[in-house]
């Protein structure tokens, strides 16, 4: 399993002698044959910026940084996929930050890429290989001419077409996950934030948030237009906006004049869950599905990561138990990180939170940071660290009716 490293015109090569080494939290870790696969279709490789490539050398074992110029590199995972480490690298510029994406361990091994990594869900529905550029454009156009005054799915032109987000892009293509963002405010602060970041932040925010409120006339046309197919998926909260129950009144009566007019597909929303009352009215108005992002279920790491604004993780987890006891199909966007989720108070904590709150479904999100100022903002760690694969085992285990995933699916009982 051979170092990889990139040089400064983006070009990847294979070190002829060091072994590829990956970190897991802040150590440094040697990587194991059933902790690799092959590198996924539609992944992608990224050099690291202002770092070093580290790799081992195989008669000592020491630990080895290349030369200036020799970049980490790292592979950017398509859903489906959860990272069980990141690349080994070290900074040459501790002052700059990493843009925001989540960096897995790529080696050289048997002639092609393989990364430290498992398949936790079918890939292939949000391939991005499968979304048809062309034929996107075509949607786009057709949307637009259709609903010229609409300002959301001017938006969404923009997030499909220039940025390349896959949920904005099947809402014109009308398949699968929907978008319809609602809001341009936000009761967190998260730390990675990556439509939002404060000008001192040092983060890069890789897309521009939603400037402006919609009318309940543009959210339901565009829900109207997805729920077309019976099994589609329309979700409020993306990555273009702030957290959407704080438009309770908009979302309540989009959802009400919609399903006045039809029962087809699913109603999701995607939230961090701290308005209790907000969420009660959207899931008494008809919510179908509801994903909860979260980063842990200890208050110390979720309050360092999402600095919330006016509600705590207690408010998280009586809304998911209202949401479920209503029937609510319910899963969390768990926020993962090789060297902290998988520690040992981190996964006695997530059954816990789990069990109380009816959890339907745990989708496993590569968490997008630079690992080091990531380190820095949480809690040390208490326990044993157990690894990523070995924590999924003991997830299954421990969960035996709670799935594990990657993305928001149908309802079992309504796949078809």
């Amino acid at each position: 399993m051979q170092l990889v490293y990139a040089d400064e015109h983006g070009r990847v090569f294979d070190h002829p002698e060091l072994l590829a080494v990956a970190r897991s939290g802040d150590r440094l870790v040697e990587l194991f044959e059933d902790e690799l696969i092959p590198l996924p279709p539609g992944a992608t490789l990224v050099g690291l910026p202002y770092t070093r490539a580290v790799g081992m050398d195989a008669k000592t074992g020491e630990m080895k940084a290349m030369a200036p110029g020799c970049q980490a590199v790292g592979a950017l995972l398509p859903q489906g996929y959860t990272r069980y480490y990141v690349p080994g690298y070290m900074k040459t510029d501790k002052t700059q930050l990493l843009p925001l994406f989540g960096y897995t361990a790529v080696v050289w091994k048997d002639g092609e890429f393989y990364v430290a990594a498992g398949l936790t869900d079918d890939p292939e529905p949000w391939n991005p290989e499968n979304c048809d550029r062309k034929e996107l454009e075509l949607q786009v156009d057709r949307l637009l001419k259709r609903y010229p005054d609409n300002r959301l799915y001017k938006h969404l032109s923009h997030c499909a077409l220039e940025y390349q987000c896959l949920t904005a892009s099947n809402t014109f293509l009308q398949r699968l996950e929907g978008a319809v963002p609602v809001s341009f405010a936000c009761n967190a602060g998260c730390f990675g934030c990556i439509s939002e970041q404060p000008d001192d932040s040092g983060f890069p925010a890789p897309q521009t948030r939603l400037k402006f409120k919609p009318t309940v006339d543009e959210i339901v046309d565009i829900m109207l237009e997805h729920l077309k197919t019976p099994n589609a998926i329309i979700s409020f909260g993306q990555g273009c906006e702030g957290e959407p129950s704080t438009q309770v009144k908009l979302i309540v009566e989009a959802i009400r004049r919609v399903r006045a007019q039809t029962s087809n597909g699913f109603i999701n929303i995607n939230t961090n869950a701290g308005l209790t009352d907000h969420l009660r009215a959207i899931t008494d108005a008809g919510l179908d599905l509801m994903r909860v992002s979260t980063i842990s279920a200890l208050d110390e790491h979720y309050n360092a990561y999402y600095r919330p604004r006016g509600y705590t993780l207690a408010n998280v987890e009586k809304t998911l138990r209202y949401a479920a006891d209503k029937g609510v199909y319910t899963s969390i966007n768990y926020l993962v990180f090789p060297g902290v989720t998988d520690r040992e108070e981190e996964i006695e904590a997530m059954i816990g939170f789990a069990r109380r709150t009816g959890l339907k479904l745990i989708q496993m999100r590569n968490l997008n940071i630079d690992p080091d100022a990531y380190l820095e903002l949480i809690p040390k760690a208490k326990g044993e660290v157990y690894g990523m694969k070995t924590m999924l085992d003991i997830f299954r285990e421990e969960l035996p009716d709670v799935a594990i995933g990657s993305y928001t699916h149908v309802p079992p009982a309504f796949a078809g």
